[in-house]
């Protein structure tokens, strides 16, 4: 087992006053050769946005974009035709592809939007933009690592064009968490969203991440209630098409 720390105090910032981003990969202006990404997981970000603010229309290509909001509303509108609320206990997806323009902004006036920004390189090139979300309420069940993203259609939760695998779970104190690799190779890339947890000695606290790799099956202890992401990737990068 090979582990790389990523400590929450370690990441990147970006603070543009209406924005406030923690980057865990090299992103914008924040740039570590040590850290462009953990394989197919090209990016992490911790956002923040002030009541009534977002980003405006931008474009996207060739990613697979994820985002869990963990506090709040955030309305998306694409070129698609989408106009959609996500919000605390979504996950939304969005299969760039070919190509999309979308916006983001908080819906509420006087109280932020704190979400999840994940971006996924696509073992599939040119697919056609597509765009999904769910609610996690029906998926999640307590004291378990819980599936929410996949690369299969048919699941239950979301899925993308990749062999990738995400798993939510909220802890009690001192509970066992096991878990097995679905494709032999993959890393595991641990973050902790609150609480504190205990892997192989080393403990992890609020934003804190672990990056693992040569490993089938992981087994760590919940120090205190805890809310985590676990997210399965390929370590190996897709051949440009």
């Amino acid at each position: 087992m090979i582990i790389k720390s990523y400590p929450a105090n370690s990441r990147g910032k970006t603070d543009f006053g209406w924005l406030t981003s923690f980057h865990t990969f090299s992103f914008a202006n924040y740039y570590d050769p040590d850290r462009l990404n953990f394989g197919v997981l090209r990016v992490l970000n911790d956002d923040t946005v002030s009541g009534g603010k977002g980003f405006e229309s931008h474009p996207h290509k060739e990613m697979e974009i994820i985002s869990i909001p963990l506090e709040g509303d955030l309305v998306h509108r694409d070129n698609l035709g989408n106009e959609k609320i996500i919000k605390e206990g979504d996950i939304q997806v969005m299969s760039a592809g070919t190509g999309v323009v979308h916006s983001e902004y908080n819906r509420n006036p006087d109280k932020p939007v704190k979400f999840l920004q994940i971006w996924i390189i696509p073992k599939t090139a040119k697919v056609t933009p597509r765009y999904d979300q769910l609610a996690l309420k029906d998926l999640l069940k307590p004291n378990q690592l819980s599936p929410i993203l996949s690369p299969e259609p048919t699941s239950k939760g979301v899925w993308i064009h990749q062999d990738a695998w995400f798993y939510m779970g909220t802890f009690d104190q001192q509970a066992e968490v096991h878990y097995t690799l679905n494709k032999a190779g993959n890393g595991i890339f641990l973050f902790v969203i609150s609480g504190s947890l205990i892997i192989d000695g080393i403990q992890l606290e609020n934003r804190d991440a672990l990056g693992i790799t040569e490993i089938n099956h992981l087994i760590f202890s919940v120090f205190k209630n805890s809310t985590l992401l676990l997210m399965e990737v390929p370590m190996k990068l897709p051949t440009p098409a």
